[in-house]
């Protein structure tokens, strides 16, 4: 099996002059709903990236036109490139920098809710972690310090794989949750619009 190719990289100031030139265009963004719901580049639709990896072969299949995917720096769109590629869709961008960029570019955004970050999240919650641990080792016991050497571990694998085990877990808390994605829906609305 060969590796998928390199995603198309598209600067956020170039996107703009892009779908005027092909309206075809499609904007898929992979964040999680709430992500999504604080901030959003307009006309964008909202597909997370887990479940867009689970219904990958659907999505190839009934969307044939050019699709920008979108996240919020970039990570969790190359996945999503990834994903679709593999499962036979030919025409796939990558927003450069995510929403990071889009908004560092002072582009207009679809501004609701406002949220804090997945990828935030994580530096919390494995800075804390780490933290704790350290402290407990030191205080309660030095076997504690296998917490830290964990987490740290887990941001190294982290690194090397592009994925992330923690953000899974932290996009199905309550406040990552925003409306349900309905799959079928965002696949028949993609399509028609192509």
């Amino acid at each position: 099996m060969t590796a998928p190719p390199l995603a198309r990289l598209v600067a956020p100031r170039d996107l703009e002059p892009l779908r005027a030139q092909h309206p075809e265009i499609q904007l898929l963004d992979v964040r999680t709903p709430g992500e999504f719901e604080a901030v959003h580049v307009k006309g964008a639709y909202n597909v997370p990236l887990g479940l867009l990896s689970e219904h990958a072969a659907e999505f190839a299949a009934g969307v044939r036109g050019p699709v920008v995917l979108i996240c919020q720096s970039g990570g969790r769109a190359t996945q999503a490139h990834r994903s679709l590629h593999q499962a036979g869709h030919q025409s796939l961008y990558v927003l450069e920098g995510g929403m990071n960029g889009w908004i560092s570019a002072n582009l207009p955004a679809v501004r609701r809710v406002p949220r804090m970050s997945l990828e935030r999240q994580v530096r919390i919650a494995a800075g804390t972690l780490v933290a704790i641990g350290s402290g407990l080792a030191l205080v309660v016991h030095p076997l504690i310090a296998l917490l830290p050497l964990f987490i740290g571990s887990g941001l190294v694998f982290s690194g090397v794989t592009d994925t992330c085990g923690m953000g899974l877990l932290i996009s199905k808390l309550p406040w990552n949750r925003g409306p349900k994605c309905d799959i079928d829906a965002a696949i028949r609305a993609l399509a028609n619009t192509t």
